[in-house]
């Protein structure tokens, strides 16, 4: 029986990261004891801190104590002891690694009056210095390598003790390394002399010491260490030895008790388990540490290495076989024992852990690459799900899905330790362990930890220090060498969420499904899209099978040319290029499909697509050095090939046609008739800033029909903020835009007609420069165009030939002019019901707008009774409502409900509600937001916008004061901020962009109004919130914006569903008809919440409520005159503002114009062009990397940077470029801005 110890006086600060942080804090918990966890700035959120009882950043000692860097923290002994003093710290667990075998920090740690869970500082310094061990350890009768006594002065002396005492081939190790790092082995006199200086010098720039001795190197050896333990008193024990022979670069990677080796060589673990502890017992050690052995594989002979005078990783397998072992909680023990100047009783110890039962494996699981040389792989974890822990099985990590692995420390992110009675029984568990680990992100080992586990070698218990040098393994697996542009992860369909969620999925849905056809994978698994301007370079360490759609372009596999739209296989390292077709290529984008996709791309939310910061491969686009699993991707015995005959292959244009449909704002309440029909008639040009957010059109400028949005915004394209169709026609001033796959659901402009589903495949392929013509048709029309894609498909599928790709393209005969106006429903006076109108919203959406172009919270409530009615009715196809100030939109499936089904079954939903709302009552939730007001973070994003996009305007320099005179307050900002946190919002929506709030003040005397900025912001800060028209919203992401900011809160928007108010299959906060409230809290208090939040630990305030319409009513009456004299100052604020803000318009666009004309330069083309490398679409240079004179030396030469939808595009030399000389820049026959060119000449 342990005896007791009263750790109520003592406090334990661990001076780690990290899993043995965790693991350190966990057995502090368990003994009821104190904790302090350190952090640097990435470490801030990491489960080390939540789980102490105190947690401090490291910070520099000296004014004015800012955190130091990563790089630094945990290495600072003087910062971590000021944190040791600063908390009364008495014991001071360090871990492994940054400071654990630190003399200065061990005898800072005991000045400070704390007590370090180590060794004494002398006996740290004496076993750290390895020529100083290896004399210690013959003193105490421990056999050594054979090598130097001390250390090697010269190369002469190196040189000399290699050849007469020791004997090649020798290992040059320096005296102050560890981990591996440090040695080097010499098989010759050639190699010590080219090698003698060079780790001398890495020993000085590593462990600050150049110190080298020699030692024999034996080439089959193993690793065998002892787990030690001394009470400082003379007296030590061991608990076994570890066999560590399976090491990659020196460093150990599965360990093992006992060891295969010892168990086969009678009386050698006595020999050896004495030896480590008559060491122990010389040196009076203290704590635990490990003594390291090489034993010969060939005579079984031991050698003593090294002492690591520290808790090491492996620790858990000497636990694992000796059941209710805690080696931290014996540190603890021995620590307390030692702080009353003590030590523990090891007799004791001795007695209860001297034998060990069964067998016991521990695997280490990094982030890295181990097909490239095991390269630190750091990144967002973004699916975790690790073995059950059981008697049986143990995990010692820090992870989680939505870790960020940092390239600051080691990339270790858990350990697995199985035990079982015999080895084979802990091998097995041990590969079912690995089997069931999923780590998804980022590149890690283990597929190689398994491969390792279920090797013969290994199994046979065979394995020395070298056997991974020669152990094959080959990830299934592909090297992204260059990405291409925009290169990202698309499945088909993408998210159906609504809640501004965004889609994601292929642009061009006909494509990605066509190219999954052709390798025999499900049509809407996970590809690959891109856009081929720059070459896309892909490594394959497997073969597979593969197929390119899409855009024209080149496609090679291993220099050899092959086609697009036709079944590929790459060889097993095989390098496949998708490149443009250069000039005359048409269509954008490319799609890559690979037999099996990939696996290790985790589903978020259900969709692997690729939207901007979740989703596909760490939440962006492709970039070099990213390393993607494969599933069963190689080709059949004598499989088949396939190549779509040419006939449906679609032909992609430069002038295309895009079917729509009207509505839901094409009328003429908004738009003129003869606009309407210029829209329809005009060839609108696809502009270069566009993207999976949205295509741009430039063209004229629309027709309105109005003079402003009324309350919706002061320009006419605003509206009151309502649900937006996928693939709607969104008009943005006076600018419209294709919102695509990742584009809002949610927002504040009109829009006027919608894609039609069967045509939105086409949007995928619209490039730079393309014009486009809408052509509306019915719905029904509109339905037999989903219904020609799925016949291309089936054609693809049976590569027929008796059905064509022209189909695709043919334009509908009779353009559909009904309009948007599906029905509606007049308003009723005498009884109170109100107008309803339902607009058409494409083929797969219906708008529901309610009432007059007027906020009315009483209406708000109609459309949720009447969502809550619809609901009630279980309308097959219907996925989402996106309800919001006076409208909502029904997102349906049009293949399972038609159209008119809905509608009717809608008219019914509207027909079952009273006229009244009065009785009605809405539960909720009540949340309390903290709120900086006037934040630094919001003045800095204004004073951004100042100084790059416009810096004259009414509501510049100060958001809020121009909020309070554009509302009359006559208390200038201070009244603005009093208005804005004196009563509860109401939730209207939740949309736009992750799940964003549309928030309105229940008072209506606290309803201010604002303009929206124009031109948006490129920056908000997340969590900013901010005014537009009637409406707040809180930004869930650090985005572009245009609402007027007052404050800043913590967002709605947890990306891992963090916390207990999230979850990861809901990882938003607010739902339609909550009610938020805002507390003032300082900026400081802010920052510790914001830390709060992102770790999960932040819970918000949330109390049940109920909205009563008959309790609205009431009050708003009984405040009647109060919000009469408020909405006059406001209608007479805005109006001076409206006009202050046309002139200030007005100047500003003047003086952009007159910017814009004195930059404008005429470039001229020599007359002897000579041959041109042209850009593959129209764009504006924004770099050059050329010169004339300039040689081409290899077709990667990257001659100019362009930027076009949003991105910096690399125009390359090309492979018939390399040799030739630059002439000159020019742009092309087009003119400028379209395809600029850079002019070459033959070499000489």
């Amino acid at each position: 029986m342990a005896p007791n110890f009263d750790y109520s006086k003592h406090k334990l600060l661990v001076a780690n990261r990290g899993e043995i942080a965790v693991r350190v804090l966990r057995t502090a918990a368990r003994l009821g004891l104190r904790t302090v966890s350190i952090y640097t700035p990435s470490d801030a959120l990491a489960p080390h801190v939540s789980l102490a009882s105190e947690a401090y950043p490291i910070a520099s000692p000296e004014p004015p104590h800012a955190p130091l860097p990563d790089a630094q923290g945990y290495l600072s002994a003087a910062a971590i002891v000021a944190i040791v003093k600063a908390t009364g710290a008495t014991l001071v667990h360090p871990g492994y690694g940054f400071l654990s075998e630190n003399t200065d920090f061990a005898r800072m740690v005991k000045e400070a009056g704390a007590t370090f869970l180590g060794p004494q500082a002398e006996v740290v310094e004496m076993m750290g210095l390895k020529h100083e061990a290896r004399r210690k350890a013959l003193e105490a009768g421990v056999p050594v390598v054979p090598g130097t006594e001390g250390l090697v002065g010269s190369l002469a002396e190196a040189l000399e003790v290699a050849k007469d005492k020791v004997g090649y081939p020798v290992m040059l190790k320096s005296t102050a390394g560890g981990g591996g790092m440090g040695i080097v082995v010499c098989a010759d006199e050639k190699e010590l002399r080219d090698r003698f200086e060079g780790t001398r010098a890495r020993a000085q720039a590593l462990f600050h010491n150049p110190g080298l001795f020699i030692e024999r190197y034996f080439p089959a050896a193993r690793h065998i260490e002892v787990q030690v333990f001394g009470n400082g008193l003379g007296d030590a024990v061991h608990f076994g030895e570890r066999e560590c022979s399976v090491q990659r670069r020196h460093q150990k990677v599965i360990e093992e008790t006992p060891s295969p080796f010892v168990a086969g060589h009678p009386g050698l673990r006595e020999r050896m388990c004495a030896a480590a502890v008559r060491l122990c017992k010389a040196i009076r050690y203290s704590s635990a540490g490990t003594v390291e052995f090489l034993v010969d594989d060939a005579s079984g002979a031991f050698y003593f290495l090294e002492m690591n005078t520290r808790l090491q990783v492996e620790h858990p397998v000497t636990e694992a076989t000796r059941p209710g072992l805690d080696i931290v909680a014996l540190m603890v023990r021995q620590g307390v024992a030692q702080h009353e100047g003590g030590g523990v009783a090891l007799e004791e110890e001795e007695e209860r852990w001297r034998d060990a039962r069964g067998h016991a494996i521990e695997a280490r699981v990094y982030c890295e690459n181990p097909s490239a040389g095991f390269m630190p792989a750091p990144g967002v974890l973004q699916y975790v799900e690790l073995p059950e822990e059981r008697e049986c099985v143990r995990v010692d990590g820090w992870i989680s899905t939505g870790t960020t692995v940092t390239p600051f420390f080691d990339p270790l992110v858990c350990k697995i330790i199985v035990s079982g009675s015999t080895r084979e029984e802990a091998v097995q568990r041990m590969v079912d362990a690995l089997a069931a680990t999923k780590i998804m992100g980022p590149p890690n080992n283990v597929r190689y930890l398994k491969a390792i586990c279920e090797s013969e070698t290994f199994n046979l218990g065979k394995a020395t220090t070298k056997f991974l040098d020669s152990f094959e393994f080959v990830p299934r697996a592909v090297d992204v060498l260059s990405p291409g542009l925009d290169a990202t992860i698309q499945d088909y369909p993408g998210r159906l969420l609504g809640l501004g969620i965004p889609r994601g999925g292929p642009m061009d849905t006909l494509a990605l499904r066509a190219a999954n056809i052709l390798v025999g994978n499900a049509p809407g698994m996970e590809a690959l899209e891109l856009l081929p301007l720059t070459p896309c370079r892909l490594l394959f360490h497997v073969p597979a099978v593969i197929a390119v759609t899409g855009a024209d372009a080149e496609v090679s596999v291993d220099g050899k040319k092959v086609g697009t739209w036709e079944k590929v296989v790459v060889g097993a390292g095989g390098k496949l290029v998708v490149k443009g077709a250069g000039k005359g290529g048409r269509g954008c984008r490319a799609y890559v499909a690979v037999r099996g996709g990939f696996p290790d791309v985790p589903k978020y939310l259900g969709s692997k697509s690729t939207s901007t910061g979740m989703g596909g491969y760490q939440g962006r686009a492709l970039a070099a050095g990213d390393h993607l699993a494969l599933g069963k991707c190689e080709p059949e015995d004598d499989e088949a090939a396939m190549k779509l005959p040419p006939s449906l292959i679609p032909t992609y244009s430069s002038n295309w046609t895009v079917h729509c449909l009207s509505g839901p704002h094409d009328s003429e309440e908004f738009v003129t008739a003869t606009g309407i029909e210029e829209f329809y008639a005009t060839p609108w040009k696809v502009s270069a800033s566009s993207n999976r957010m949205g295509i741009r059109l430039e063209g004229p400028k629309l027709r309105w029909a109005r003079a402003s949005g009324g309350e919706g915004g002061s320009h006419p394209s605003n509206v009151h903020d309502n649900g937006y169709a996928l693939g709607t026609i969104n008009v943005n001033g006076d600018t419209p835009v294709i919102l695509t796959s990742d584009g809002p659901d949610m927002g504040g402009y009109v829009c006027l007609c919608t894609v039609a589903t069967g045509d939105m495949w086409k949007l995928g392929q619209l490039r730079a420069g393309d014009t486009v013509r809408f052509r509306r048709v019915s719905f029904g029309d509109a339905m037999r165009l989903v219904d020609r894609g799925v016949q291309w498909l089936e054609a693809v599928k049976d590569g027929r030939h008796d059905y064509t790709a022209e189909e695709l393209v043919a334009p509908v005969a009779e353009e559909d002019r009904k309009g948007p106006i599906l029905k509606v429903i007049p308003a009723e006076p005498a009884t109170g019901r109100p107008r309803v109108v339902f607009r058409q919203a494409g083929d797969s959406a219906i708008l529901v707008e309610y009432g007059e172009l007027l906020l009315d919270l009483t209406l708000r409530a109609r459309i949720h009774a009447f969502e809550t009615a619809a609901k009630a009715q279980n309308i097959p196809g219907v996925w989402a409502f996106g309800p919001c100030i006076r409208s909502t939109i029904v997102r349906y499936d049009p293949l399972t409900t038609p159209q008119s089904a809905l509608l009717s079954a809608l008219v019914d939903a509207e027909s079952s509600l009273p006229d009244s709302m009065e009785s009605m009552t809405f539960p909720g939730r009540k949340i309390t937001f903290p709120v900086v007001l006037d934040d630094r973070w919001s003045r800095e994003a204004l004073d951004r916008y100042m100084r790059s996009i416009r810096d004259k305007s009414v509501y510049l320099p100060s958001n809020i004061e121009y909020l309070a005179r554009n509302n009359g307050l006559k208390g200038g900002a201070a009244e603005a901020l009093e208005l804005l946190t004196r009563g509860p919002y109401l939730v209207f929506g939740v949309g736009f962009y992750l799940a964003c709030p549309f928030l309105v003040p229940i008072d209506p005397r606290c309803r201010l109004v604002g303009q929206k900025m124009n031109p948006s912001r490129t920056y908000t800060p997340r969590g900013a919130i901010g005014i537009a028209g009637l409406v707040a919203a809180i930004y869930p992401i650090e985005s572009p914006g245009g609402y007027q900011l007052y404050g800043r809160t913590l967002p709605v928007w947890q990306t891992w569903g963090r916390g207990r108010d999230f979850s990861a299959a809901r990882p938003w906060l607010l739902e339609p008809f909550d009610q938020v409230v805002l507390q003032p809290v300082s900026e400081g208090e802010y920052v510790e919440m914001e830390k709060q939040f992102d770790a999960g630990r932040y819970e918000f305030k949330i109390e049940p409520v109920t909205f009563s319409i008959a309790e609205y009513t009431a009050f708003v009456a009984s405040v009647a005159d109060e919000i009469k004299e408020f909405k006059a100052r406001q209608a007479e604020g805005t109006a001076k503002e409206e006009a202050r803000e046309a002139e200030l318009l007005k100047e500003w666009e003047a003086e952009k114009q007159k910017a814009a004309s004195s930059s404008t330069a005429t470039a001229e083309a020599p007359q002897d062009a000579g041959e041109t490398v042209t850009a593959s679409l129209a764009a504006t240079v924004w770099k050059i990397h050329c010169t004339p004179g300039d040689t081409i030396k290899a077709a990667e030469d990257v001659l100019l940077v362009l930027e076009a939808m949003k991105t910096e595009i690399n125009v390359e030399a090309g492979e018939e470029s390399v040799g030739k000389k630059v002439k000159g820049i020019a742009p092309s026959e087009e003119g400028i801005p379209a395809r600029p060119r850079a002019l070459l000449t033959p070499h000489g």
